[in-house]
């Protein structure tokens, strides 16, 4: 397993800035955070012209990009562009959200098929992030989803299943059918709290992907509107160092 960053961790500045704070932390893996939503980086930017994305990219950081991660939807069309800009990146992971709670379950099989259609074409794990407010909240719907889409990955952010109207379910079942890791320090009232004050298991995290012979990444993702007056910096490094303890 390998520890990565991800750019959302400085989604309040441009993605230009997040790749300078993660170097300095000494990171020298990136998961690319998109938000059309937030200045950082729209998937409209990259779609628009991979090309020009890429040159950007290599202008701007020696980090290695190991994944792109969506925060809103995307329609197949630009899924395709984005897809494009993954293989010139060699980046072989794509987490993107599952459909809001209360959407059909057979909607949403539809939806993923369509898209995992795309991303298989160029050799690209499709995932969908585990998180509150959308259909992976419950464990159980998240992997009926994985059992019904074949190829389908998730992206575990355990954070959303101990804080959460889940939290005192096991969401163990979850593992076989997972390719990517988010992670942050959480209690089961606050999504996000200072590294070791939370509930977060990392050993048995680990020991639960090993047993699935998980080789991918562990991505750092830090929300800097939860931060409060904490030192973002600090935060990140005693994450990055636990995380390196851990998995060596």
């Amino acid at each position: 397993m390998f520890v990565a960053a991800s750019s959302r961790c400085f989604s309040d500045e441009s993605f230009e800035v997040s790749c300078e704070r993660l170097t300095d932390l000494e990171f020298d893996k990136i998961e690319i955070w998109m938000s059309e939503e937030s200045d950082h980086l729209k998937p409209s930017e990259v779609v628009s012209s991979p090309e020009e994305f890429y040159s950007r990219f290599r202008e701007a950081t020696r980090l290695t990009p190991i994944a792109f991660c969506l925060e809103n939807d995307i329609t197949p069309q630009a899924f395709k562009s984005l897809c494009k800009a993954a293989k010139m990146l060699r980046i072989a992971q794509i987490t993107i959200p599952a459909s809001p709670m209360g959407t059909p379950f057979n909607t949403e099989v539809d939806r993923l098929k369509a898209l995992l259609e795309i991303a298989s074409r160029d050799g690209i794990r499709l995932s969908i992030k585990t998180k509150t407010g959308q259909l992976t909240e419950d464990p159980r719907t998240a992997t009926e989803l994985c059992q019904s889409v074949k190829g389908l990955s998730l992206t575990l952010d355990p954070s959303y299943y101990t804080c959460g109207p889940y939290s005192t379910t096991s969401y163990d079942l979850v593992f076989p059918y997972v390719s990517h890791i988010h992670l942050r320090d959480s209690t089961t009232d606050q999504i996000q709290v200072p590294v070791g004050l939370g509930e977060i298991d990392y050993s048995r995290l680990i020991s639960l992907l090993e047993r699935q012979e998980y080789h991918q990444f562990l991505s750092v993702e830090i929300l800097p509107e939860l931060l409060k007056d904490a030192d973002r910096a600090l935060e990140l490094r005693k994450l990055r160092m636990l995380l390196e303890s851990v998995v060596i």
